[in-house]
């Protein structure tokens, strides 16, 4: 029969990920509509063999008879509207940071927590995690179930486009206009990104961790095991799509460099590219449009009694967005809606 869907924020750049991640894994879908804000209403956004899909006015809009709401829209108009088309009677998978914490909203990796999707009924409201925490708890999982995980020290390399697309045109504007003697205008950014590494992102908390790197260690905790304690320090660096990580695990017992390589490989959406030598590791440009989950460098870290050393990298726009989604969306039909 298919379903009826809405994708909330279709304009934007994860919006337009989730657009081209449906057509691409040919979700079944009986009715589609895309809903933006009142100045991108009447403006046209592709869609596989549809071609264009007219984006209507979320303000105006009546939730009732959608299935499923995806929905990435902002932490504000999600927090305005995703209630309203729960109450409709919709599912939502809301994109935003606004629910993730929210102890009646699970948070929701598929290949990680499955069993917490269940959870859903209590708001109608399932929230997918930061884009950074995504792929970092895909790959601990199974490192979990080998030898369970004490603490987590993680530094990432976040691109520009988990700022969005006025973020991404002014790293390219910034770049450009180095190049032909232009001052460097700053919008999205607190410094000049273009040529640089900027090791804020969010807000400042009163610890002086960034909201940004509380994120990955609170929904770390809700997703995986709140035992495992979590240290991280978020970068934005001059990338326009892919964030990348270098991640130290400290387990309860020894896990061998080989025991974790056959555990990542066998684990789904995981690909393991690691070779010690020139080439044999996956950087962000590889990962760009892939849907996949990439692990380098694995390596023992001497620091610590039974500790391991890791690279990972994925395309922040799709695991760490609109892939995830829509395998929340793919699972919660299968195990729930049909």
């Amino acid at each position: 029969m298919g379903h009826k869907i809405a994708v909330m924020g279709a304009t934007g750049a994860v919006g337009r990920e989730v657009l081209t991640t449906l057509s691409e894994r040919g979700f079944d879908i009986n009715d589609i509509t895309v809903l933006a804000s009142s100045r991108s209403a009447g403006t046209k956004v592709s869609f596989g063999e549809e071609g264009e899909l007219t984006v209507q006015n979320l303000a105006n809009f009546d939730f009732k008879g959608i299935d499923i709401v995806l929905s990435s829209p902002g932490g504000a108009v999600s927090a305005e509207y995703s209630p309203k088309a729960a109450a409709a009677g919709a599912v939502v998978i809301d994109n935003t940071s606004h629910f993730r914490m929210d102890p009646d909203v699970p948070l929701i990796v598929p290949e990680v927590n499955p069993e917490a999707l269940a959870g859903y009924k209590k708001r109608n409201i399932i929230a997918n995690p930061n884009c950074s925490t995504i792929q970092m708890v895909h790959v601990l999982k199974p490192l979990h179930e080998l030898g369970l995980i004490k603490r987590v020290v993680v530094s990432t390399y976040q691109a520009v486009s988990g700022s969005g697309k006025d973020a991404m045109d002014e790293l390219f504007n910034q770049t450009r206009g180095i190049f032909v003697n232009d001052p460097v205008k700053k919008e999205c950014f607190t410094k000049q990104i273009a040529f640089n590494v900027i090791p804020h992102i969010d807000v400042f908390m009163e610890d002086g961790y960034t909201k940004e790197e509380w994120k990955m260690m609170v929904e770390t905790k809700k997703i995986l095991d709140p035992k495992i304690k979590v240290t991280a320090t978020c970068v934005r660096v001059p990338v326009f799509i892919g964030h990348s990580e270098a991640v130290s695990i400290e387990f309860e017992k020894e896990v061998t460099v080989e025991q974790a390589r056959e555990a990542l490989k066998d684990t789904p959406g995981i690909t393991v590219i690691d070779y010690r030598q020139d080439e044999g590791y996956v950087t962000p440009q590889e990962a760009q449009g892939e849907d996949a989950t990439f692990v380098s460098r694995i390596r023992v870290d001497p620091t610590v009694d039974n500790g391991l050393s890791l690279w990972v990298v994925a395309d922040n726009l799709r695991k760490g967005a609109a892939l995830n989604a829509v395998q929340i969306a793919e699972l919660l039909i299968k195990d729930h809606l049909s």
